[in-house]
């Protein structure tokens, strides 16, 4: 997986003089000097972990380095939805849309999450261990 991480990360700048741009000019440079960094270290840690018996950390390391491929791959793209043809700002619903969503995100999330906890403090050690299996 490192190898196919470092094998794109060496060709997508030379995709696109605008993904090249993007990498080699100021403020892309600073996530260009970060990135193989974090993914080293990343890597690293995560070679030196398999296998020891306990999966939490190299499952998380493992999401760490997805993360850090799509967060390049994003940088990358920045601020092109479809490359070349599309951008975020073009893709984006009107503002009375986005308004509307928000504030019903504003009212029924908070409802969500009431009623999951309600439910969580009603059923609460009603089930055992040996029940459960």
């Amino acid at each position: 997986m490192l190898a196919a991480i470092g094998a794109v990360s060496l060709y997508t700048p030379f995709l696109s003089t605008k993904y090249y741009e993007t990498w080699f000019t100021s403020p892309g440079i600073g996530a260009l000097a970060v990135m193989p960094v974090m993914v080293a270290a990343i890597g690293v840690l995560l070679y030196r972990r398999i296998g020891q018996g306990r999966d939490f950390l190299p499952f998380v390391l493992t999401l760490s380095l997805f993360g850090l491929s799509l967060l390049g791959l994003a940088i990358s793209m920045w601020p092109d939805v479809i490359p070349s043809r599309l951008s975020i700002w073009d893709a984006a619903a009107p503002k009375s849309s986005q308004i509307f969503m928000l504030v019903g995100a504003c009212v029924l999330v908070p409802v969500i999450l009431a009623y999951t906890s309600w439910a969580y403090w009603v059923f609460r050690g009603k089930v055992t261990e040996e029940g459960y299996h």
